[in-house]
């Protein structure tokens, strides 16, 4: 069963700026349904906390941009996820 659009919202609410979750984390077993979900997303969604597993941004520049007013750490062109990545636990 493919979880709510609501709870995926409620998970990616809970990520504090600074840090970064993935859609893996969001989904457990569902990263795709996560993705699709987060492709309709409310505008007051901090969406660009969410990042693929390798760091990497779905949305490019614009999404490393917003992370990098934040705080999170970036090298090159990916979140430095052993840094930046809010334990999954903390928003299920």
């Amino acid at each position: 069963m493919s979880l709510s659009y609501e709870t995926i919202y409620s998970r990616v609410r809970r990520v504090p700026a600074g840090y970064v979750t993935t859609y893996g984390d969001l989904a457990p077993g569902a990263a795709r349904h996560a993705g699709r979900v987060l492709s309709q997303a409310p505008p007051d969604l901090p969406w660009w906390r969410v990042v693929r597993a390798d760091g990497s941004p779905a949305k490019g520049a614009a999404q490393l941009e917003r992370l990098l007013r934040e705080g999170v750490p970036i090298r090159g062109q990916r979140v430095v996820i052993a840094e930046a990545r809010i334990p999954p636990e903390a928003i299920l």
